[in-house]
């Protein structure tokens, strides 16, 4: 009876579907042994128990090298035990030897993502799909479980920006956690400027047809009227190119950057934007 549904014999003749493929569905980890390998013994019960205390977070495939030398030899097995993690059809970590059971599971913790990290895939799904409040909710919690995290930091002010919160963005970017999120978030800070301005600011206090045209921009992105805001930037630039210091242009790239260089409001935008200042 087998331990688990995710520990299994792999052969040569296996080896592509149910090591290579089912790596880009979960994290597959080969274990390299033969029957007479004392080391092998020792190790292999450790990565089952694992494997079963994972509850299908990671499969276990095991290669007896006797048995299937042609994957021995592929993949450069010279001693054994060898354990090879594949995920995405390639090895992305690996050790030889046998280990303590502390390093074997530190090994599988850090190939296999946590429940933050899945959490943190899902804001990031929603995000992709624009569903700015859901992501909003779903970053805001994670940032609230760890706010030493850029990328559920940078997640968070990004679903704000994109819903006008612009004060709500800034008081993050101004306690944003050290990584190399911290750069994207520097280039988001135009707009988050703006946003936070008008939605502390009177539309009826604008100082003049300028000022009134850049809050307008930013009253419309709130609005989730992205096409409309841009065209107001541009027709802006078209009069002013050093309006604020260029704020509308920084205001547009940053725009650029939350949808995407594949997004058609980025491409059509950005053509124009180029028109519009060379």
């Amino acid at each position: 009876m087998a331990l688990s549904e995710n520990i299994l014999d792999v052969t040569e003749t296996t080896f592509e579907n149910e090591v290579v493929l089912r790596s880009h569905q979960m994290p597959v980890v080969v274990d390299f042994w033969a029957v007479w390998c004392g080391p092998c013994s020792m190790l292999t019960p450790m990565l089952e128990r694992q494997a079963i205390e994972a509850g299908g977070n990671f499969r276990l495939a095991k290669v007896n090298v006797d048995e299937n030398p042609n994957l021995a030899i592929r993949y450069g097995v010279r001693g054994i035990p060898a354990v090879k993690a594949f995920v995405d059809g390639r090895v992305v970590a690996e050790f030889v030897g046998a280990q303590p059971e502390a390093r074997v599971a530190l090994f599988i913790q850090n190939l296999v993502p946590s429940e933050a990290d899945k959490e943190l895939e899902k804001a990031q799904a929603l995000l992709a799909t624009r569903h700015w409040a859901d992501a909003e909710k779903a970053f805001s919690e994670a940032f609230q479980a760890d706010d030493a995290n850029p990328a559920a930091a940078l997640g968070l002010v990004k679903a704000q920006l994109m819903q006008g919160k612009g004060i709500e963005a800034l008081g993050i970017m101004n306690r944003f956690p050290a990584g190399s999120e911290w750069a994207a978030a520097e280039g988001l800070k135009p707009l988050a400027t703006l946003l936070a301005e008008v939605e502390q600011s009177d539309p009826d206090t604008d100082e003049n047809s300028l000022s009134a045209s850049l809050h307008q921009a930013a009253r419309l992105i709130g609005r989730g009227n992205i096409p409309a805001a841009m065209d107001g930037l541009l027709d802006i630039l078209r009069q002013d190119k050093r309006h604020r210091e260029g704020l509308p242009k920084q205001v547009m790239l940053a725009l650029f950057t939350l949808l995407g260089d594949d997004d058609p409001l980025t491409r059509e935008y950005r053509n124009e934007l180029a028109s519009v200042l060379f």
